[in-house]
């Protein structure tokens, strides 16, 4: 375990109790959290649903990937003060957005997430690094919550294979190449407005949705400002909390409006520079 996951049990806590720390750092994940009423939430699907009547399904665009960069709510919400505390509570005060994606499932979805780890392809220098996954509708058992299980993060890196699987969710279809004792998984069930915490290294994954409603969540990749790109010659990230003194990563524009032309054009270029290091070694050019 990491002097910085360990240093953050001794911090005052913001939201987590020490005790909540020392389990995230034990097990790899934490849940529930109430970031924003269920009211704001379903503003923020209002948002990606008026989007969706001129556009079709979010999810079909380039715009599921960093729609912080394109859109005004997405961009509010990765700096969202209540998330930032509680996420400064596991990785300390200098925090950037290296990404954020939507994880949506149409009702009676073949759409599924095999089981991996986030680390596998990000190509980052640490495993300091957590997932906040905010519910922007109900995520239960029927619709396909997300499922970890508890203390994988601690085997370090695992062996993958791609699959590219067509109903997979993740950018290779990534599954891990060992057995998972799948009987152990926990479902981190939310209710609009509440997220839960994962570490870059836990084994998780979704079943598809089987229910008769959609499925909507917001992840956001928080990293501390010492963290570095490993697998590529430029990558992008945004400051939302403290300061950065190592200057590993070029910064994305706010958006000032939705999906202006400046915006767009930024966003279309930054994530051709990030599918180049997510993608690497295949002959795919992007996701």
């Amino acid at each position: 375990m990491s002097t910085a996951r360990l240093a953050s049990i001794e911090r005052t806590c913001k939201v987590l109790t020490a005790a909540q720390v020392e389990a995230f750092n034990r097990k790899g994940y934490h849940f529930p959290v109430r970031v924003i009423s269920e009211a704001e939430a379903g503003a923020c699907r209002k948002e990606i649903e008026t989007y969706e009547l001129d556009h079709g399904l979010i999810m079909k665009t380039p715009y599921r990937n960093k729609p912080h960069m394109v859109f005004k709510w997405a961009n509010q919400l990765i700096r969202h003060p209540r998330i930032l505390d509680t996420v400064e509570d596991i990785l300390g005060p200098d925090l950037l957005v290296w990404g954020s994606s939507l994880f949506i499932k149409e009702p009676n979805d073949p759409a599924f997430i095999s089981w991996h780890q986030d680390s596998t392809y990000w190509g980052l220098s640490h495993p300091d690094i957590v997932t906040a996954w905010v519910a922007l509708s109900v995520s239960d058992i029927p619709n396909g919550a997300m499922r970890v299980v508890p203390g994988t993060h601690l085997k370090d890196q695992l062996p993958h294979k791609d699959t590219f699987a067509e109903n997979n969710l993740l950018t290779r279809g990534q599954e891990v190449a060992v057995e998972v004792q799948a009987d152990d998984a926990v479902d981190l069930t939310l209710r609009p407005g509440e997220m839960s915490l994962h570490h870059v290294r836990i084994v998780h994954g979704s079943e598809p949705n089987r229910a008769h409603y959609r499925r909507l969540g917001f992840a956001i990749r928080y990293v501390p400002t010492y963290v570095r790109q490993t697998e590529g010659p430029r990558d992008y990230a945004t400051l939302v909390r403290g300061k950065d003194d190592y200057h590993h990563f070029a910064y994305e524009p706010e958006p000032r409006i939705d999906l202006g032309t400046e915006e767009v054009a930024a966003h279309k270029r930054i994530t051709e520079e990030a599918n180049k290091i997510l993608y690497r070694g295949t002959d795919k050019v992007k996701g």
